[in-house]
């Protein structure tokens, strides 16, 4: 066959006179925030294949011929922490023709939100996975330390837009949990005041009756995210504007 979906193959055939295979795969970069440490996270483990096997790297996989890019992300990101139902999206694609030394490879990177309470540790542990905090990551294979940039820039620009930092929390949290919390996403402070008001007035958060008191006698509120009430703001054309 010389067609396909109207594209006549024979015109395409300088591509591939090397016979040189194209290997298409998907890389995960998969954040975490540490409720203890207050710091967030990335997910890696030890390469099983050469090149460069036994080094630190990020999580990924050739895409089957069986399933979509996004299809391979979610099947190796259940694989190595048994969640399902998690934040994932494409950031980018990395297609330098020497990127891989092994084979020509075209990587999509994804990135994945996930709560670190929830992930199945026994599993992780079996991969021998690693959480680093997000400014102790080591030298990775390839181009993983790019792709790892490439997503936190992806995460900071969402963030500062969306609330997709609720992704990473448990799901009662307080204020000054999610402060934290983005301001390790920025890597920036933020002011305490300005923060608190604009997160509180935007009306998307629901008070708990509880408290933590782990760190004073009169504790913080437990609050929730409200998801309903946050689309019904982005129908009036609400968007989260942090600095």
């Amino acid at each position: 066959m010389n067609e396909i979906k109207g594209i006549n193959l024979a015109k395409h055939n300088e591509t591939y006179q090397d016979g040189t295979p194209i290997l298409v795969a998907v890389d995960n970069v998969i954040f975490g925030f540490d409720p203890v440490e207050e710091k967030l996270k990335v997910l890696l483990f030890k390469r099983q294949v050469e090149p460069q096997a036994g080094n630190w790297s990020l999580i990924g996989s050739f895409v089957q011929s069986d399933e979509s890019a996004e299809l391979a992300s979610q099947r190796i990101l259940t694989k190595f922490t048994g969640l399902t139902d998690v934040f994932l999206e494409h950031f980018n694609t990395y297609s330098d023709i020497d990127r891989d030394p092994g084979a020509r490879v075209i990587s999509l990177g994804y990135y994945s939100l996930i709560r670190i309470d929830e992930q199945k540790e026994e599993l992780v542990q079996s991969f021998h996975a690693q959480w680093f905090h997000i400014d102790e990551i080591p030298d990775l294979v390839i181009d993983h330390n790019q792709m790892i940039l490439d997503a936190l820039h992806t995460l900071q620009n969402e963030s500062r837009r969306k609330p997709i930092g609720f992704n990473l929390l448990p799901e009662k949290f307080t204020i000054p949990k999610l402060l934290k919390l983005y301001q390790e996403i920025l890597q920036a402070p933020l002011d305490d005041r300005n923060f608190r008001k604009k997160i509180l007035s935007a009306g998307y958060l629901d008070r708990l009756d509880s408290k933590d008191k782990s760190t004073s006698k009169k504790g913080a509120y437990h609050y929730q995210f409200n998801i309903e009430a946050y689309f019904d703001l982005v129908k009036k054309g609400y968007s989260l504007v942090l600095p």
